[in-house]
């Protein structure tokens, strides 16, 4: 196999150390490797990066462990050319069972050019990757939270979730307010309804009815501090992802063109992929890379599975969220390519395809600086008018009617 680097550096990085081999070609073609281990303590990343500068050192390779990879590879960034590996790609190459092989072993394979690097975002990209992934999981623990608030309600028999949409509305945590102050008179609790969920009042007032005790009261307080405490976070959240938005305003802006995307997945979208698609040669690479495209599982000239490959989690979020809003629009491209997939394939099948359309969208949107441009919801039925004709006089025929075609004058 051909040597692509003299000297170059393997880690295998734990919680509480980092065992390094530096592998360097000798005379006549021999490799020698030297093994050291350090501790993961900032001072001890610092020795082991004078250690590989002093020793020649120029490419290092490491194993995406965890999180542990990440001050490791950050203390290291700027110093060294950095490869970070898949450790599914590692586990496919027969390698060692040790640390002290395993490091050599990550070593053998970067200096053969056999580690295909992960895509490590800069700075300002990691920031807000982690802001907005930091709003998602406050998001979800709300959506806990308001489960479990249904949960006592059904507990003292009270059906407002059956009646009105959101519990933790305005009109939802009047009543809910009500209730903590002790009132448990359903009219009184029914009048505190807002908005169009007044038209409901005849069946709030029978749905308000329940029996609640002091226990009750206490979840109901306790769990409602909790949903304002989230409700805290994710408003610093948002001044925090607007503070660290600056490089990245414009695109948003221009994503929130897409109809279905709206401003906060244009902010998801561009965490995960960043402004620079340099770094993946087409919309087919990129698909791959967050998991949007059928899966390649195929052997002895037979298909086994065509089922979505693991990739980014939060990127396929966003997108099949961004679909689903997409395939409600009307008069638009994506929301009639939805319902022509959703026909043949089915409506989950259709979503993640939409999610597929729609990453190629921002694809090229991001590379070549454009503005969306809706192709209309009749696309389809102008691309081949003819065909569309044929299909429908052929309907009509079947039906017994005869039918005759005549050009429309404006």
């Amino acid at each position: 196999m051909d040597i692509l680097y003299t000297c170059c550096a393997g880690l295998d990085v734990h919680k509480d150390s980092v065992y390094a081999c530096v592998r360097r070609l000798g005379p006549g073609g021999v490799a020698r490797e030297l093994v050291k281990v350090f501790g993961t303590m900032t001072p001890d990343l610092l020795a082991l990066g004078d250690w590989l500068a002093a020793e020649g050192v120029t490419h290092v390779a490491m194993e995406s462990t965890g999180v542990y990879w990440k001050p490791v590879y950050y203390l290291l960034e700027g110093r060294f050319t950095l490869l970070l590996a898949n450790a599914q790609q590692l586990k496919r190459v027969p390698g060692r069972k040790t640390d002290v092989q395993d490091c050599a072993w990550i070593a053998k394979l970067l200096q053969h050019g056999l580690i295909a690097p992960s895509f490590v975002p800069p700075e300002p990209q990691r920031d807000l990757r982690e802001l907005t992934r930091q709003r998602v999981q406050l998001a979800r623990q709300k959506a806990t939270l308001s489960n479990r608030i249904q949960k006592v309600l059904e507990d003292a028999n009270l059906k407002l979730g059956s009646v009105a949409s959101d519990v933790l509305g305005k009109s939802g945590r009047a009543m809910l307010s009500a209730l903590i102050r002790g009132e448990t008179d359903p009219n009184a609790l029914a009048e505190l309804a807002l908005g169009r969920l007044r038209k409901q009042l005849p069946r709030l007032r029978p749905a308000l009815t329940g029996r609640v005790t002091e226990h009750h009261r206490f979840l109901l307080r306790l769990l409602l501090d909790e949903v304002e405490a989230v409700e805290g976070f994710l408003a610093r959240l948002e001044e925090r992802i607007g503070a660290v938005l600056g490089p990245f305003a414009a695109a948003v802006e221009a994503l929130t063109t897409i109809p279905g995307v709206d401003r906060r997945t244009a902010e998801a979208v561009l965490a995960e992929i960043g402004l620079d698609m340099s770094r993946f040669p087409s919309e087919g690479h990129l698909a791959s890379w967050g998991a949007m495209c059928p899966g390649n599982d195929e052997s002895a000239g037979k298909r086994r599975s065509g089922r979505t490959p693991k990739g980014n989690p939060w990127l396929k979020r966003a997108l099949v969220q961004a679909a689903w809003a997409a395939s409600h629009t009307k008069g638009t491209y994506l929301a009639a390519y939805y319902r022509r997939l959703a026909a043949r394939r089915g409506r989950k099948r259709a979503l993640v395809a939409l999610g597929h359309a729609l990453l190629g969208i921002i694809y090229h949107m991001m590379r070549h600086r454009t503005l969306y441009a809706d192709l209309g919801g009749d696309y389809f039925e102008r691309r081949d008018r003819d065909a569309l004709t044929r299909r429908l006089v052929n309907r009509l025929k079947r039906l017994g009617l005869k039918v005759t075609l005549e050009p429309h004058v404006a």
